[in-house]
């Protein structure tokens, strides 16, 4: 039996711009376009050659700089921005990034996006040897370790703490100086470098934000690599070696736009693709084939491409209302369903319908999504899901820490048709999912970390082990060791 869950939060936005004009105004368009990575609050930093200037604020960032003053007042020629979904820590203004750290010998403001498995570890080391937070999140403990290490240069100090940091994070640091990138070893989280055709360089977690401030591509940050720029240009250094790239497959499959390219794969094509496979892997007799709005409309239109099914809008979003997938409690994900989907009867009614999505996590949405549907007069529903079931927690920056709150670790495919109430339901396979993103990576990960799906983490767990542990053998004993590995 599924407990009552607590939120499941995507990832961050990261954003920041170095040298340039109006840099806040820059990083505000830029984070406007990662608006889709978090919903609970945003930040930005600006710095001039005196002065650091400072706006945070809950809710979406149109409401943050509704007033025009708290972002003319971000003065200077470089800005860091962050767009806050909690993985770690609490909630509220106190968590809300760019955190700011005012060392002498050299202040700086931190964006992550990520989460680390060794961060309870990490926090009672610091405090243990004196160290204070301004929050409970995470994402504060590079900068507490920097603060705390006695190395003369910066990057030295930083590249010393970064190699305590276990996980998957992306950082962006800004200090009057310049501005620095980070991956984790294993490029868990994304991080890409653009540059306007000014000369001002920018770091950010999606091409998408560099196509808002018409900004030219120039790399993706890789595993272990440390980015810095300054006036003059950029260098890439490293502070680890690189454990090959695994970065994570729902980047592919729901959080990053579909507009955006990641390590040279487009997104929007690799979601096609899926849709493709999972027809092949998954066929079925329908009418017309309609795909839940708006992160599997690209799925869809390839299930339709494959099968030969018409596609159709059978579906309606109301593009007012946040996403369900990271709304902050149960009961507003449950609101925020009803309020955001519609169904189009004049496409759904009479027809067997092939609904395609790209995930379930716990199954509410989708046995509403499948009432909803019914209630439109739909003969029968088929529902496709262009990932594989997920049955295992993440621990890199997508808040699903627990096996209690996935109903594909609790039940079987054919358990989750009859929750959900649809007529067939059909996954995408592992092997499916890693041929339709194709990153051509011959490492043991294929370029992709997968372990939601199959439980091959490439990294230790560190704090969340025993946990984890104790949770698969509860598991195991209610369902039986047998289905458990199904």
């Amino acid at each position: 039996m599924l407990h009552e869950v607590k939120s499941l939060n995507e990832e961050c936005g990261i954003f920041g711009i170095w040298n340039a004009n109006n840099a806040a105004e820059y990083a505000y368009f830029g984070m406007h376009s990662l608006q889709h990575r978090g919903q609970e609050g945003a930040g930005i930093v600006s710095f001039d050659d005196k002065n650091i200037y400072m706006h945070k604020g809950e809710g979406l960032l149109s409401k943050i700089f509704a007033d025009k003053n708290n972002l003319n007042k971000l003065t200077g020629r470089s800005a860091i921005g962050h767009i806050r979904y909690a993985t770690a820590g609490s909630h509220g203004l106190q968590n809300i990034q760019p955190f700011f750290f005012n060392d002498p010998r050299m202040p700086f403001a931190i964006s992550h996006n990520g989460n680390l498995t060794n961060a309870k570890s990490l926090r009672d080391d610091l405090t243990d040897n004196g160290a204070h937070f301004q929050a409970d999140s995470d994402s504060e403990l590079l900068g507490s370790l920097m603060m705390l290490d006695q190395h003369e240069s910066f990057i030295d100090r930083l590249k010393v703490s970064l190699k305590k940091l276990h996980g998957g994070f992306a950082f962006i640091i800004m200090t009057p100086k310049g501005m620095l990138g980070v991956a984790d070893p294993h490029g868990l989280r994304p991080i890409v470098l653009g540059k306007t055709k000014a000369g001002s360089y920018i770091l950010c977690s999606e091409t998408c934000a560099l196509d808002a401030v018409n900004a030219q591509y120039v790399r993706d940050v890789q595993p272990g690599e440390l980015v810095h720029i300054d006036n003059n240009d950029y260098k890439i250094d490293h502070y680890t070696p690189s454990q090959g790239l695994s970065i994570c497959s729902l980047e592919y499959i729901y959080f990053a736009r579909s507009d955006s390219i990641i390590h040279g794969v487009s997104v929007h094509s690799a979601r096609k693709k899926m849709g493709i496979q999972v027809a092949k892997e998954h066929p079925v007799k329908a009418d017309v084939v309609i795909g839940v709005p708006n992160s599997s409309l690209d799925a869809a239109l390839g299930y339709a491409e494959a099968s030969g099914i018409p596609f159709d809008m059978g579906m309606i979003k109301n593009q007012y209302v946040a996403r369900t997938f990271i709304e902050p409690t149960q009961d507003k994900r449950e609101l925020g369903v009803s309020m955001k989907l519609a169904a189009v009867k004049s496409v759904v009614s009479g027809k067997d319908i092939v609904l395609v999505d790209d995930s379930i996590v716990r199954g509410t949405t989708s046995k509403y999504i499948v009432q909803l549907l019914k209630e439109a007069g739909a003969k029968s529903i088929h529902v496709r899901i262009a990932s594989p079931v997920i049955k295992y927690p993440c621990f890199y920056g997508v808040d699903i820490e627990s096996k209690t709150e996935l109903i594909g670790a609790n039940q079987s495919v054919a358990e989750i048709k009859n929750t959900i109430g649809a007529d067939s339901l059909g996954y995408l396979s592992v092997d499916g999912l890693i041929k339709s993103i194709n990153l051509n990576c011959n490492n043991k990960y294929h370029g992709l970390c997968t372990a939601y799906f199959d439980g091959q983490y490439p990294t230790d767990l560190d704090d969340y082990k025993a946990k984890y542990d104790e949770e698969t053998e509860q598991i195991k004993a209610h369902k039986g060791a047998e289905q458990f590995v199904r």
